[in-house]
């Protein structure tokens, strides 16, 4: 039967809600179907709503049960008028990170069929890449969660972007494990380094490494890309793109472009691995307007669910956990081919709740 995995869940604000809800639903049915035990979930409270009425971001002892789990699983986090006194947004996930070293931010993107293609070229209907994220450092080392900016005098404001060898060589090598994998499966396999070496120390830095831990990888196609010219590329090629890895803020900024070419950010999944902890979660915001309306498309929350499982599978070596993360790829493609996932995002006529019982139905 194999052994029982236990989540910390935190739903967080908004839609976070919502979607994490769909996709435990999602998780727990794939699980079943193969036969392992139920999932166990360890619920901590997180987020805006939570600091607007408690004075902090997390409740008492939750990062440390977040870190004893198996694995995270995060909603979404956010309310536009909860705020910190400097203006920024409260953010307990990348204090999260930032504790636990999850450098690896995993963002796929694909196309389905029957969902919006933005781009007029038929070739766009095989768009299937992955950014690479480092999740760190980079220029979100200095992010208000962590307090490492400097303000002076009211007059200047300094960010520093890091860039450390320990964290980048294991950024790479994660990389090329991935590429690998997905070469087994039939994709392209290849791995671009994006960056700005040709203005930056810490971007020369980064791709440095990247060559060096290239030559131990041999056998990946490799190419490198400077991360202006990979926005162009993105719009005019991103057919010809497997797994790109760059630094923590261009991953932010092109991973969402990436996402809008293949419908937006209700697909868009993400995962966020360290060396001992890995956590999931929609790389879409909290979208509190739509909470609770019954109007979010819960997929990229339910795909955050199926690399999780993907994950504990790789992690446990229970291989029967990866296959159910894949029944659940397997069931969103199914979906989709057979027009029976429309949401409204999409301006389909379905919505959380009608998805959620869908995506279970496939499951069979």
């Amino acid at each position: 039967m194999g052994e029982r995995m236990r989540i910390a869940l935190i739903r967080g604000d908004g839609i976070g809600v919502d979607v994490a809800d769909a996709a435990v639903a999602v998780v727990d049915k794939a699980v079943a179907k193969a036969g392992l035990p139920p999932l166990s979930y360890d619920e901590i409270d997180a987020g805006a709503g939570y600091f607007r009425d408690r004075g902090r971001d997390i409740q008492p002892g939750g990062e440390e049960r977040a870190g004893e789990a198996d694995a995270i699983f995060l909603g979404a986090i956010g309310l536009p008028a909860v705020r910190h006194d400097d203006g920024t947004e409260i953010a307990p996930h990348l204090r999260l990170r930032d504790r636990f070293g999850l450098y690896a931010g995993v963002r796929p993107v694909r196309a389905y069929p029957n969902a919006p293609q933005r781009l007029a070229d038929p070739r766009a209907a095989g768009i299937d890449l992955v950014i690479l994220r480092e999740s760190t450092e980079g220029l979100f080392y200095s992010a208000a969660a962590h307090g490492r900016s400097r303000v002076i005098d009211d007059r200047v404001a300094d960010d520093t972007l890091r860039i450390t060898r320990d964290t980048t060589e294991k950024l790479h090598h994660f990389g090329f494990r991935m590429a690998k994998r997905r070469k087994a499966k039939g994709k392209l396999g290849r791995l671009t380094c994006v960056d700005k070496a040709n203005v930056f120390v810490s971007m020369a830095f980064f791709r440095k490494i990247f060559d060096e831990v290239a030559a131990q990888h041999s056998d990946v196609e490799t190419g490198h890309a400077y991360v202006d010219a990979m926005a162009l590329d993105l719009i005019r090629r991103p057919w010809e793109f497997d797994v790109m890895v760059m630094e923590n803020m261009f991953g932010d900024i092109l991973s969402d472009l990436a996402g809008g070419l293949v419908g937006g950010m209700g697909m868009a999944a993400c995962a966020e691995i360290g060396d001992e902890v890995g956590l999931f979660q929609p790389a879409h915001g909290s979208a509190p307007d739509i909470m609770g309306q019954d109007k979010a498309n819960p997929l990229a929350a339910v795909l955050s669910g199926a690399m999780m499982l993907d994950y504990l599978g790789e992690k446990t070596g229970q291989t029967a956990l990866a296959d159910a993360g894949e029944a659940i790829d397997t069931a969103v493609e199914r979906g989709f081919a057979q027009n029976r996932l429309r949401p409204i995002e999409f301006g389909g006529d379905m919505g959380t709740k009608a998805m959620t019982r869908e995506l279970i139905d496939l499951l069979g």
